[in-house]
């Protein structure tokens, strides 16, 4: 599970913002709400997060942030090429924080041990690295690296928990490389439960990776699969009983790569294409429609479900940049309910998303005050992170009217007067 995201002059983040998932010592909707660690440093973790602000404000670049750090644990020792540039971007509105290095750090739990990993790094190199790991409750540094400028090279210190060949590692690390990417790549088992959560256990959705219907599609191939789908959408309060998947062959179009004389080509070759048809049965009457003859809602709900199933049964964290521009304020509610439902949750999954969607605020048990956050912009230009609980609402507040009246931040400031000159 997710514990603590923190980062530092990226984008229109320029000072550090830490996104806590942190329970407080509050025992409103404990049981359904949070989740045990076992841990004294942070006894109970939340099960959801939603994140409010302007549009502009920053909220995406939270999430972006979030993405290009687990990106940069993915593809730093594969994919980035030796003497590539990062596309990293710092903030640019003052000069000394566009001179200076982005900073990313996640603390996580996986299996029962806590991780706390980071790194800064410019546009040509990263500048530091650090791990500590809590197997008791003192941590152990694994690791640190740091760039040493007058030498003109990386410096590393090891901790004795770190167990493999760490100088085989430390010399295949590249300059624009992280060391874990490095080491997990060079076969290290200490390392892999770390590398393996941000590659499998983080699941991003927002405009730079969209949903797959492929993941939804092939579970509905499966009986079980389809059975939990459509109880995913009866759930909805969707009248759907049945999805059925009917498949053909379509004449289509493939790329092959000849290794002999290093071209590709398209060749014509039969493609599966999958047709969906909905059963719907009501009190009146049941017919079967096609997939665009249901909404937009129904499309995105049921295109979420395959990964939000996966998602609750292995325990896995799921962020979502602007969930309500997908889904009705409704079903965006009942899937935040699933999340809190101790029988379908249990592997501790959770869910980040971010909204402009004010009425989830107000409604009944939907969120502990330490699950709502505000981003907002100051006068700079920088984005700032606020949790409600740091402004102490009553029990009662009228959370809707309280934020729409500027009482929490993280809404635009209107110019009444826009559309009145020539």
């Amino acid at each position: 599970m997710l514990v603590e995201f923190r980062v530092e002059n990226f984008r229109s983040l320029r000072q550090e913002q830490v996104l806590s998932l942190v329970a407080s010592k509050d025992k409103t909707l404990q049981d359904t709400h949070t989740v045990s660690t076992g841990l004294k440093a942070a006894p109970r973790l939340l099960h959801s997060a939603v994140i409010y602000g302007s549009n502009a404000s920053g909220k995406s670049n939270l999430i972006k942030a979030m993405q290009y750090m687990r990106g940069v644990v993915a593809e730093s020792a594969t994919v980035i090429q030796p003497g590539q540039a990062f596309a990293v971007q710092p903030f640019r509105l003052d000069d000394q924080s566009a001179r200076e290095p982005t900073a990313f750090e996640v603390t996580c739990i996986i299996d029962g041990v806590r991780y706390q990993y980071g790194f800064s790094m410019t546009t040509e190199r990263i500048v530091s690295e650090h791990l500590l790991v809590y197997k008791a409750f003192k941590p152990q540094r694994w690791f640190e690296r740091h760039y040493d400028e007058q030498a003109g090279k990386d410096v590393y210190e090891f901790g004795s928990g770190l167990k493999g060949p760490k100088n085989l590692w430390e010399g295949a690390t590249r300059p624009n490389a992280l060391f874990l990417s490095m080491a997990v790549q060079l076969n290290s088992d200490a390392l892999r439960p770390l590398f393996d959560w941000f590659v499998n256990g983080l699941v991003i959705f927002n405009e730079q990776a969209q949903l797959n219907p492929q993941v939804s599609i092939q579970m509905l191939k499966q009986a079980e699969g389809r059975r939990q789908i459509c109880d995913f959408l009866s759930a909805a309060d969707m009248s759907i009983s049945d999805i059925e998947v009917v498949t053909r062959k379509v004449p289509g179009q493939a790329v092959h790569f000849d290794l002999a004389s290093g071209k590709t080509e398209l060749r014509n070759e039969e493609v599966e294409e999958h047709q969906l048809r909905f059963s719907h049965v009501t009190e009146q009457g049941q017919a079967v429609f096609d997939l665009m003859d249901e909404s937009n809602g129904t499309r995105n709900l049921l295109f979420l479900a395959g990964p939000v199933l996966d998602i609750l049964g292995k325990g896995l964290t799921l962020i979502i940049d602007e969930l309500d521009t997908s889904l009705h304020t409704l079903l965006v509610r009942e899937l935040v309910r699933l999340f809190h439902r101790p029988e379908v949750n249990t592997g501790g999954a959770q869910l980040i998303f971010t909204t402009h969607d004010t009425s989830l605020l107000d409604a009944p048990d939907l969120f502990r005050r330490d699950q709502i956050w505000f981003v907002e912009k100051d006068l700079d230009q920088a984005s700032k992170l606020v949790s409600l609980s740091e402004f102490s609402p009553r029990k009662n507040e009228a959370l809707e009217r309280g934020y729409l009246i500027g009482r929490y931040g993280g809404i635009p400031l209107l110019d009444h007067t826009l559309g009145l000159h020539d």
